[in-house]
This record gives C-alpha cells, structure tokens and sequence, in this order.
C-alpha cells in the first residue's frame, strides 16, 4: 500500500480540531474526514467515525496495525505543516 496523495484543510476553531484530511491509496481509493487533533503531547489524526444510537463512536475506516497507522500519521502531519507554513 502507498499513500498517492494527501490533502489537508485547515481549520481555525476554538477547539482542538486544526484540520481535516483526506488520503488516496495506491492512485484507487480514498478515505475522506480524517481530523488533525492538537493533543497534549502534540498533533495526532482520528479517522473518520460515526455515532451510534448508544452515543458511542465507532470509526468507519481505520489502520489495523501500528505500522500502518503511523504511516498515515506521518504523512498527514507532514502535510499539514507545509500547509501551516504557507499560511504564515
């Protein structure tokens, strides 16, 4: 598998969110609203999720293992920096 593309939107809000993400594999298949999070040990992405009836979340798409995981991170967060100092 090999991320093909990475896209981030910046978001100004008030909260922890900074932006959204949407990632291509291998040229074929993309996975849109994945969300760049500032948390307190710095920036991590959360992948697209739904809520259920219960309240709880569960996500729609998501990396099985760590590797794979990482793999996104990094590239998102990448991404997203550039985009940060384009902006400045």
């Amino acid at each position: 598998m090999e991320i093909t593309s990475v896209n981030v939107r910046k978001v100004d809000s008030e909260n922890r969110m900074r932006g959204i993400a949407s990632v291509v594999l291998d040229e074929c298949f993309a996975v849109h609203g994945i969300r760049i999070i500032e948390g307190d040990n710095g920036l991590f992405t959360a992948m697209p999720s739904r809520k259920t009836n219960d309240g709880t979340y569960h996500d729609i798409a998501h990396p099985i293992t760590p590797e794979c995981r990482k793999q996104f991170e990094d590239a998102i967060i990448e991404e997203y920096n550039k985009a940060k100092e384009e902006a400045e």
